[in-house]
């Protein structure tokens, strides 16, 4: 499909300027004429030799049109009784360049592999030996229609990709060329097509021909359709393949016959081809259509098809379903193959060791766009003049000139500043200008670095080697500035040694260029002010003399080169003067000496041909010498050459600046040249052709934007110019530079050729690619532009500004208008990034950084009311300053994430309607990330800070793997994926672009397996398991297989060791390959262990009952058990069993797993619930747990597999229960739910993805792995079980790798869904598979079937409705037609990982891996978030004084206040790029009860106070340097106490933002616990109203009295403790923890102070230790109930103390998945909160 700017059509003489010929050329007789018939101007074309009298487009062949509509559209009228010649270039999907020639010279057709020549017969109705030949007088004007598409298709099967090049040749008038997917009825006007409401496509205005009243556009022109039957209805726009069929060649090729077609009356091609098909036809549909898969009595035959309509034959009606059924699915068949794909793992038993499960490299440079950096006088050629080395700034290029291929040398970690490449091309040698400078020596041809030195020389300006490439000598300058030359000996570096210095020279003279001569490597010369020094290197010294200049000793000279003649002693030297010297070396003479000066005639604004002579002359900065000519770049742009004797000027070419330098190929046939504007190209001599190889900016790029159906890609630079690129070719497009005012944002419109860019005087300005040329200004902002982004869905375009401007537009018409401006609403910095503003995936969202760079805004696209507003500023307790946001990103597909990067080196994932935190990754730059990008399918996360970017596995759901790259040698300014999400693009210094190794999830299946493919033209790439995402696009749709699948009969028996109970494990060799597929179960890192020898209280006896779990698994699978008969609903939440009731949200919690659940089953009866969990760190086996579901008991435990448990499924009658090991374990297990004694346990050669019992026979179960679907047969041997396998691979045509997911249907029906995306339907009587269609783009995980629906769920986050009513029928007729098609479908928030349904397939519950649960409600077509739980970690909890809410804050930098009563999310406040560290709410006793405050303290030492009542931040302050890790108000509520990680406390007044004390008696160690409380004045003989205390990490604590409305603080006591002995972890101690005893304000409790694990009681009257309690290990948090004397103490263990200080009894309690970092009672005492990382669990407490 063409691409936006594209459609609906393309003028393609006016995008390329013909009139001005700087982007095309014209040769011979072309002139511009009016034309009576159509009264318009027209471009004639004439002259005997029609190749030399022609226009082409564009204007040079390496260039490229690079138009990608499917019909061309040529105006043209031949010439009467002359001949004429059209040249089609086409670019094919594989590279491949094909000539398509249309002429009446031609007399019959032909082709070859790279041309096809069609006869052009210009008039219907006559004999064609008549019409052979010239074109007749009267020749009308043509509409000539080209499917370019189709004729590529029919002729070559070759796939057309776009329109390269066009020549049109003597002798015709055209008009001009137009492109288009649309097909046109040039007969049919819009008014008539409106009119008579005719299903027709009119002919655009712009392209119509003028039809005079009373008139019949037949009668005056011609239209010719070629081929005639198109393969689209001319009332629809083409839908276009990725990769159509593979067609045979047609027997017979017709002319191009020039008859009348119209849309009323179309008149029948006479001379349509017949197609021969081999073998059965299959028909071509989309990847929604089903495609049977033939019975096996099916033969080869012969079948004839009438004519050939292009790869979708003739247009059907559409079936109900949504848009992704093929609207055009065949009738006609073409021959279809599909090649099984090859994968090679290689080194197994090394890869299986890796973690990672990104490969290594993720990533690999693709292509740069840049030039130069240090310098753009850099550009050497190759030997062979094949190719081009320059520098981009750290990077060196290798261009290759014919394939405009690249690659590099990386390495460089600054600016490459000088280059030299030795005579045999096997050493290029290369310094960069960092001092002191580095060089490198590489070998040429493989690219890898020989050595790496250092230079004496500080910055090296120039290298040059000898032509043997034994010296390298090079010139810089000293750390004094002084002028050095060195000379290093190569000899031992290809030998594998060093580079050896053989002398090194301080000189006075300045050097400006400086070259070793080619005949003797001991000779150089240079060249600079003043200056021509000749050089001799002599018994390991060098020494130099100068030559005389005489007059000439005052010039500048700027470069040299030795001539080439055999015989000559001439050295060339330019100078900046316009001067050319010529030298003889030898003599150290000046032979000659010349002058370049511009000529100018009377009256003529131009310069004319140069001349040497007397005058001002031209600066000459670079000149290179062959052996018949010289080439001379100067400062005036232009680039001349001449013949040695200087007579005359042979050719020139202009540039758009000041030509660096100029190199002459080794051959003399080329002229490279560079531009300090950032210009690399080169002059063909012979065809005086002037080829652009690069363009680039010449400052720092700072954002871009990318197109996503036009494939092109803009960007703004400090060199205040917007770019357009081709992202295919890397060429630029088009360039608007803005002198007066700089660029400094820009976004393109998503559906139309229009793009945006804001600037620094506030402007707005929409640009059209079309006609290049500005549409519509808006000036609504005061302030430079900071941000500039349009909606998704091309309605909506936002801005902002550095004067906290947010402006709105309407932007669905070409010229926008404006709809709000808001302004103080965004944060009033001009540093921000243009990623601090974004819209969410489906255009609702709006998200910025606002009003300060510590708060993120969330608001709702279309009205912009306010959603959300969180303070991101102290979320990184090891930051020294205030944490501020500084960039965002939604993830992809509603509801979306907000990913945002903080100033405390974070990236915090938040959910964007509740403001929870998600997720959160901490680390991810030593410094600020300014952008950040998450792929489409949610699987790469890209973040960008200083010179490098990172690359994460952003599905790892603990400790994300990531990869760092460099390359950038200055800070990256933005990064995206590309539209495809095989790319990503980095800019800053240059433009990279880089290729994405992995295909998403794929690689989690293989870690660091390499693999090859078979990458033919039907070769089926790998897919991702979790995004879906292929490697390429998807080449073929299912289609039949021309066998049956064979039969393979495999019997097994029980397993080894096997006596009908407990099975032997055998041990494993070798570590497990995980699998290409995303079922598989991946539990959270966690570094805890579950303690041992624990005692939990009596049933009836505890303190404590678990009231509520917020949180759902979504590392689970298949962990979702919902029966609506009975409103029985059960989840997983860590290792817990949540059972919900769905009406009150009430919940009942079943205990016991050790280890997070990995799955879930439920009996058909709905009387027995099975979870299985990991593998605890004190046992040898999973645990599967058989609960009693009502009464909510343990009635079985089950231990059988080593590793994960991966599927659970009950028989059909439940007296069976099949467990599967996960690829680790490799274990089918049968267990007799009677006895759960294990009956049956069998080792599986390969993984197992699923498991399901046969519904029709109790006997039989089906397992989908690795290529094959397997039966087990049940044989009953007493109380054993033998099982009996039959396996049946899975058919080529099917195109499926691995099949992930099974359900059974109708009887006889299984359905199976593969990690490719398709959906097979096998007959379990057959044992065979009849019907294939791809259902998805990745790997369908769930499936389920009832009735007539089918339900899948993908890892691309798609989940979709299937009416599979018609299979059945299928079976027994063998017709696919329409078989199956989609209902409804809808996009999550992550991959499907569990899914129930009811019955009628109406409603449902889905789970996914962002831990959410979500109501499917198909009739209403609605997704609703039932549970979402924290995906980071959660670091305090505090309560409102009413007790009525609540406040969390997490690693994420949001800040969410939650209704007490039913735990639901009522306001959150989120900061992004900073973690929140901790809370404080304020007391009643402010004076204000109805104004509910609270404070937060972040990770880059802001304080932020949010005013709950009214949903705003009130105050920020940045009290700190690093960040805040305890927070809390004065007993009044007036002041606030913080302490950071430095053990610095401020003391600051929320009234005016002013912090007035800093007290540092804590300096050098974290401050963990703030804590006030109220005192009487003058008790502890101290003044002051508020008694408060600090501790810190160093086991001290202070206690102080003060009155802040006086001043006064005063310290009352100070601890000090020894530190803690026997530490598991030394570098790690336990936090100090302290708090005032609730029912005793004079008691202090402590823990973590002290050598060991112990509560302390500590009196501050009798100031002496009353009381401890001892621990079994060291505390991490720590609570004291203000009701009953209990105290709650976290363990790293996983365990929760509970300790009643009367008594000293205890009691534990379990259920934490990770280590208890906090627990909190609410101010009645009644619940106890608690969390281990993401996880918050509710307690009532029973005791208080």
């Amino acid at each position: 499909m063409a691409r936006v700017w594209e459609h609906p059509f393309l003028n393609v003489f006016r995008h390329f300027k013909v009139d001005e010929w700087k982007r095309s050329t014209k040769e011979g007789d072309v002139a511009t004429v009016m034309d009576n018939t159509l009264k318009c101007t027209v471009y004639r074309i004439r002259g005997s030799v029609s190749a030399s009298n022609y226009i082409q487009l564009p204007k040079t062949s390496t260039q490229s049109l690079g138009l990608t509509g499917r019909y061309l559209y040529v105006l043209f009228r031949p010439l009467s009784t002359k001949h004429f010649i059209i040249h089609l270039d086409l670019s094919t999907k594989d590279g491949q360049v094909i000539r398509v020639s249309l002429s009446n010279l031609f007399k019959e057709f032909k082709s070859t592999a790279t041309w096809l020549q069609f006869p052009f017969i210009c008039e219907a109705g006559m004999s064609r030996k008549d019409l052979a030949g010239v074109a007749p007088p009267g020749a009308r004007w043509t509409c000539l229609q080209l499917d370019l598409h189709d004729i590529l298709l029919v002729y070559l099967n070759l796939h057309y990709s776009h329109l390269k090049r066009v020549r049109l040749c003597s002798s015709l008038l055209v008009r001009s060329l137009y492109t288009s997917d649309l097909c046109f009825d040039p007969a049919v006007t819009v008014t008539e097509a409106r009119q008579a409401r005719l299903p027709v496509t009119p002919m655009p205005r712009e392209m119509a021909f003028p039809v005079p009243k009373g008139e019949s556009w037949h009668d005056r022109y011609v239209h010719i359709r070629y081929p005639s039957n198109s393969s689209v209805a001319a009332s629809e726009p083409v839908q276009k393949s990725c990769f159509p069929p593979k067609a045979v060649f047609p027997r017979h090729v017709p002319q191009l016959l020039s008859h009348l077609v119209t849309f009323s009356k179309p008149k029948q091609d006479k001379v349509s081809p017949e197609v021969q098909m081999l073998g059965p036809t299959a028909s071509y549909r989309a990847p929604s259509a089903p495609g049977p898969l033939p019975e096996e009595s099916l033969s080869c035959e012969h079948s004839e098809v009438s004519s050939v309509s292009g790869p979708n034959g003739h247009s059907r009606e559409p079936s109900a379903c949504t848009d992704a059924t093929d609207k055009h699915a065949a009738d006609n068949g073409l021959q279809v193959s599909v090649r099984k794909l090859a994968v090679v793992a290689t080194d197994l038993e090394d890869v299986a060791m890796h973690e990672s499960f990104l490969p290594d490299p993720v990533l690999r440079l693709k292509g740069v766009i840049g030039f130069g950096g240090h310098s753009t006088k850099w550009a050497l050629w190759t030997k062979d003049g094949s190719a081009v080395v320059y520098p981009c700034h750290a990077v060196i290029v290798v261009l290759h000139v014919d394939s405009c291929e690249q690659r590099f040398f990386l390495g460089h970690t600054d600016k490459v500043s000088a280059l030299a490449l030795d005579g045999s091309n096997s050493l290029l040698a290369s310094a960069q200008t960092q001092t002191p400078s580095m060089l490198r020596l590489w070998d040429f041809q493989t690219g890898d670095c020989l050595s790496l030195f250092r230079s004496p020389v500080h910055t090296v300006c120039s290298l040059s080697f000898s032509n043997s490439g034994a010296l390298l000598c090079g010139v810089g300058k000293d750390h004094h500035g002084r002028t050095m030359v060195v000379v290093w000996d190569m000899d031992q570096v290809r030998q594998g040694g060093e580079a050896v210095i053989l002398t090194k020279v301080h000189t006075d003279i300045d050097i400006q260029a400086f070259e070793v001569a080619s005949f003797d490597e001991t000779r150089m010369v240079s060249c600079g002010r003043g200056s021509v020094r000749l050089w001799r290197l002599r018994s390991g010294g060098l020494r130099s003399c100068p030559v005389d200049l005489g007059e000439h000793h005052t010039l500048e000279f700027t470069d040299l080169a030795f001539g080439q003649a055999q015989d000559s002693h001439t050295l060339y030297v330019c100078s900046r003067s316009g001067h050319i010297l010529e030298i003889d070396h030898q003599r150290m003479a000046v032979q000659h000496t010349r002058r370049l000066l511009p000529m100018q005639t009377p009256g003529s604004p131009l310069p004319q041909k140069q001349t040497f002579s007397s005058g001002p002359g031209i600066a000459i900065s670079s000149l290179s010498v062959s052996q018949a000519a010289c080439a001379v770049g100067s400062e005036d742009g232009y680039l001349r050459l001449w013949p040695l004797d200087f007579s005359s000027v042979l050719l020139e070419a202009e540039h758009e600046g000041p030509i660096s330098s100029v190199r002459l190929s080794p051959d003399g046939l080329h002229v490279l040249s560079t531009t300090s504007s950032g210009h690399l190209g080169f002059l063909d001599i012979p065809s005086r052709e002037y080829s652009v190889l690069m363009r680039s900016h010449t400052a720092l790029v700072l954002a871009l934007a990318i197109e996503c159906s036009r494939g092109q890609l803009a960007t703004v630079s400090r060199d205040q110019t917007v770019r357009i690129w081709d992202l295919a070719t890397l060429q630029q497009l088009y360039d608007f530079t803005s002198p007066e005012e700089a660029p400094c944002a820009v976004a393109f419109h998503p559906k139309q050729p229009i793009f945006f860019c804001g600037f620094s005087s506030g402007a707005i300005r929409s640009f059209s690619l079309e006609v290049a040329e500005v549409l519509v200004e808006h000036r609504c902002h005061r302030g430079a532009i900071t941000g500039l982004v349009a909606s998704p869905d091309g309605s909506l375009l936002f801005s902002t500004c550095s004067q906290g401007t947010l402006s709105q537009y309407h932007c669905v018409s070409t010229c926008s208008r404006v709809l709000h401006v808001a302004a103080n609403v965004v944060c009033q910095d001009t540093c921000l990034s243009p990623n601090a503003l974004t819209v969410s995936g489906d255009s609702h969202l709006l998200a910025f950084v606002g009003p300060s760079k510590y708060t993120v805004t969330i608001k709702d696209a279309s009205s912009l009311d306010n959603l959300l507003q969180v303070d991101v500023s102290t979320l990184d307790v090891g930051s020294s300053r205030l944490d501020s946001a500084v960039a965002l990103c939604f993830g992809p597909a509603p509801p979306s994430h907000l990913l945002v990067s903080t100033s405390s080196n974070k990236v915090v994932v938040l959910d964007s309607t509740s403001g929870r935190v998600v997720r959160e990754l901490s680390g991810v730059y030593p410094m600020t990330c300014p952008s950040l990008a998450l792929s489409g399918d949610a699987r790469f996360l890209l973040t960008a800070a200083d010179r490098a970017i990172k690359v994460w596995d952003y599905s790892m759901k603990t400790g994300p793997d990531c990869q760092v790259y460099i390359g950038h040698s200055e800070p990256v300014q933005a990064v995206a994926f590309t539209p495809d999400q095989q790319q990503l693009l980095s800019v800053g210094d240059a433009i990279f672009f880089w290729d994405i190794l992995a295909f998403p999830e794929s690689i989690q299946g293989s870690p660091g397996v390499p693999l090859t493919c078979d990458a033919g033209l039907n070769a089926r790439q790998l897919e991702d398991p979790v995004s879906g995402a292929n490697g390429l696009p998807r080449q073929q749709v299912p289609v039949p297989s021309q066998t049956p699948p064979p039969w393979l009969g495999i019997c097994a028996g029980p397993s080894e060791g096997s006596d009908g109970g407990q099975s032997t494990r055998r041990a494993r060799a070798q570590p497990a390959v995980r699998p290409d597929s995303y079922k598989h179960f991946t539990a959270r890192y966690k570094a805890s262990q579950m303690a041992k020898n624990v005692s939990f209280p009596a049933a009836g006896d505890e303190l404590l009952h678990l009231k509520t779990v917020v949180g759902y698994n979504g590392n689970g699978r298949a962990n979702v058990i919902w029966r609506p008969d009975t409103g029985f609903f059960a989840y997983t939440c860590g290792r817990l069993v949540v059972v919900e009731d769905l009406h009150s949200g009430a919940q009942q919690h079943w205990f016991g797993h050790p280890e997070e659940i990995s799955t879930l089953a439920l009996s058909h009866d709905a009387q027995v619930l099975a979870s299985a969990s990991g593998r605890g760190g004190s046992t040898s086996y999973c645990q599967i747990r058989v609960w009693d579901v009502p009464g909510g008991s343990c009635q079985q435990l089950l231990s059988h597999h080593c590793t994960a448990v991966q599927a659970l499924a009950f028989s059909l009658d439940d007296r069976l229960l099949v467990t599967l090991g996960d690829y680790g374990d490799c274990t089918l297990a049968l267990w007799s739910t009677a006895t759960y004694e294990l009956v049956s346990s069998t080792h599986l050669l390969e993984p197992v993805h699923g498991v399901a019992f046969n519904p029709w026979d109790t006997s039989e179960l089906a397992c989908v792995g690795q290529g094959t679907l397997t039966w087990w047969l049940m044989q009953h041997c007493g109380s054993d079980i033998n099982l009996q396998t039959h396996q049946e691979p899975i058919p080529e045509a099917v195109g499926a790798g691995e099949l992930t997911s099974l359900c059974y249907g109708a009887e006889p029906l299984l359905y199976c869904g593969s990690n490719a995306g398709q959906i097979c339907v096998w007959d379990t009587r057959a044992r065979r598979c009849f019907l294939a269609w791809g259902a998805d783009s990745g790997e369908i995980g769930v499936l389920l079937c009832s009735g007539s629906r089918l339900v899948s769920g993908s890892n691309t986050r798609r989940l979709r409705l299937w009416a599979v009513g018609a299979v059945p029928e299928l079976r027994r007729k063998g017709s696919g037609a329409s078989s199956v098609f989609m209902e409804r479908e809808l996009t999550l928030d992550g991959a499907i990982v569990s899914a129930v349904f009811h019955d009628s397939m109406d409603m449902g519950v889905v789970g996914t891996t962002a831990g959410t649960l979500w109501y499917v409600s198909w009739t209403e077509g609605t997704s609703t978030r039932l549970i979402s739980g924290h995906r980071s970690k959660v670091n305090e909890v505090v309560f409102s004084p009413s007790e009525s809410h609540c406040a969390t804050c997490g690693d994420d930098g949001s800040v969410r206040v939650w209704s007490l009563a039913s735990m639901e999310l009522v306001i959150q406040f989120q900061v992004l790029n900073q973690s929140c560290l901790c809370l404080a709410w304020s007391p009643t006793s402010c004076g204000h009860p109805e104004q509910q405050h609270v404070a937060a303290g972040y990770s880059d030492g802001t304080l932020r106070v949010f005013n709950i009542s009214q949903t705003a931040m009130e105050l920020k302050m940045h009290p700190h340097p690093a960040a805040l890790t305890a927070i809390f108000f004065s007993a009044d509520g007036q002041t606030i106490l913080s302490g950071d990680k430095d053990g610095l406390i401020a003391v600051s007044c929320p009234r005016t933002g002013m912090t007035v004390r800093v007290l540092s008696d804590h300096r050098g160690a974290r401050i963990s616990t703030i804590q006030s409380t109220n005192k009487e004045y003058k008790e502890f003989g101290v003044e002051g109203t508020d008694l408060w205390l600090a501790a810190s990490g160093d086991q001290r604590v202070s206690i102080w009295a003060s009155d802040w409305l006086q001043g006064h603080c005063e310290l009352v006591d100070w601890l000090s403790f020894p530190a803690p002995t026997l530490l598991e972890d030394p570098g790690c101690p336990p936090p100090s923890l302290a708090a005032f005893c609730p029912w005793d304000r004079a008691l202090l409790v402590c823990t973590g102070l002290g050598p060991h694990p112990e509560v302390i009681f500590y009196s501050l009257r009798q100031k002496q230790v009353v009381e401890k309690i001892p621990l079994p290990f060291f505390a991490i948090s720590l609570s004291l109930s203000p009701g009953a004397r209990l105290i709650a103490i976290g363990f790293t263990e996983r365990v929760l103390r509970l300790v009643d200080c009367v008594t000293e009894a205890t009691q534990d309690f379990a259920g934490h998945d990770d280590w208890v970092q906090l627990c909190r009672f609410t101010p009645s005492a009644h619940l106890l909160f608690t969390a281990a990382h993401n996880e918050i669990l509710v307690w009532e407490v029973t005791g208080s």
